[in-house]
């Protein structure tokens, strides 16, 4: 069985738990509490990984910089490895987010042309909700086609921090 290693993070959103795989990273995981390491140790699961025994923050300095420099308003874009998990479609999703720029949102309906099934609005929800880099792959970036504030695994107001961060102002009809 192939291992993840973990690091926890203190960020601005808040307490953030990091996997990695031999890969990339793999998995973000918002919290810290034992709820939150059950999340991640059922995603471990899922995709047959075995979590270390214990943190290893060796492992992810570069990413914990990286993430740094995001939240201090110095990077833009990420440069840490990804190992994305997910089915064929979430993939092509979260490939899609990874095109959206720092900075700017996109509706789920324009997510949904830009892969080629405009229809699937509710289905690039879905594979937004299941992204399991969601710091790294930017669902928060993705808005409703009112320009509203809607759906995000971390929370609206962790959504609302990280667009403000990014110096969008997205406005609530």
């Amino acid at each position: 069985m192939n291992v993840l290693y973990y690091s926890y993070m203190d960020a601005p959103i808040g307490g953030l738990i990091l996997v990695t795989n031999q890969i990339g990273v793999c998995y973000i995981q918002f919290g810290q509490d034992e709820e939150s390491m059950l999340a991640v140790q059922s995603w471990a699961k899922k995709w047959q990984y075995t979590l270390a025994d214990r943190p290893t923050p060796e492992k992810h300095h570069e990413l914990h910089q990286q993430l740094r420099d995001y939240f201090q308003g110095k990077r833009k874009t990420f440069t840490f490895p990804i190992d994305l998990h997910g089915t064929v479609f979430q993939k092509k999703v979260w490939n899609a987010l990874l095109t959206i720029p720092y900075g700017e949102t996109r509706s789920y309906k324009e997510i949904a042309c830009f892969i080629g099934s405009d229809k699937a609005v509710r289905a690039v929800g879905g594979a937004n909700n299941k992204n399991p880099v969601s710091l790294l792959v930017p669902c928060h970036r993705v808005i409703g086609a009112d320009g509203s504030l809607v759906g995000y695994g971390g929370g609206l107001s962790i959504k609302e921090q990280l667009l403000s961060l990014e110096g969008v102002l997205p406005i609530d009809k």
